[in-house]
């Protein structure tokens, strides 16, 4: 069990490889907001640490900098971040049933749009390890990063922050295309909730709306109706899951 977690592990670690990056680059820029808004490099480091969050904190910052009240405060970081319990509650599913509460209290604490997707994109169930793994690499980044951003403020090169931050792309578009090229219906999806995140952007009505909740509507409306049109058996993807297993060990076998 110990050599499976320690597998997972590793490879939770290289998968975040591309994440540190992209949140490095973001966080630099967090921390010149910080700075601005009269936060030292400890105060932001910890705002880092304890809020895994690039809206939820540049909101944060902005409001402090603006003599916000706490209330306000904790009301605009509550709707920036309520898209999380989506994810945490997705995220939920994808463990095993006997998963402690520990196990899932870490890894909701750290659920952030870029751990959530190569989580959930994990084969089978998800080893809370392999998640570990990406926190250990990606976390210091995004925390790094800020703390660097107060020190360092404008003096590093707009084109070096926005080369590192085109990691997080090429992240996003690893997780997606592999299941968009296995299944039309998911790329059909993919290729909706492109339109449908663009026109709710760009029509004044739902513009108005923050980021956080387009997001949440977006994902109930499309999520509920994919599952309404296109259910899935339960049999039949269990019984693909057993025939890869079998065909992965057979190849183990005929290799050794």
């Amino acid at each position: 069990m110990k050599s499976e977690n320690h597998t997972w592990f590793l490879q939770g670690m290289r998968d975040g490889i591309p994440i540190a990056l992209g949140y490095f680059a973001v966080s630099l820029t967090l921390g010149i907001t910080a700075k601005k808004a009269g936060l030292t490099a400890l105060q932001s480091l910890l705002a880092s640490l304890t809020n895994h969050a690039s809206a939820g904190e540049f909101i944060g910052f902005t409001l402090i900098a603006a003599g916000a009240s706490y209330l306000e405060l904790c009301i605009m970081e509550a709707v920036a971040n309520a898209r999380y319990l989506l994810m945490s509650c997705s995220l939920s599913q994808k463990l095993s049933p006997d998963t402690s509460l520990l196990h899932r209290l870490i890894i909701g604490f750290f659920v952030t749009d870029e751990i959530f997707g190569v989580s959930i994109s994990v084969p089978g169930k998800l080893n809370p390890f392999y998640t570990y793994g990406v926190i250990s690499v990606a976390s210091p980044g995004w925390v790094i990063g800020t703390y660097l951003g107060v020190i360092l403020g404008n003096l590093l090169p707009l084109r070096a922050v926005s080369a590192l931050g085109v990691g997080l792309y090429g992240m996003f578009i690893a997780v997606f295309i592999p299941q968009a090229r296995k299944s039309r219906i998911v790329a059909g999806l993919v290729v909706i909730s492109f339109c449908a995140s663009l026109i709710f952007s760009k029509v004044p009505v739902f513009a108005q709306i923050s980021s956080g909740i387009r997001i949440i509507i977006l994902t109930l409306v499309i999520s509920l109706t994919a599952a309404v049109l296109f259910p899935i058996d339960e049999e039949t993807e269990k019984g693909k899951k057993e025939t890869t297993a079998e065909d992965t060990a057979h190849g183990k076998e005929v290799l050794s």
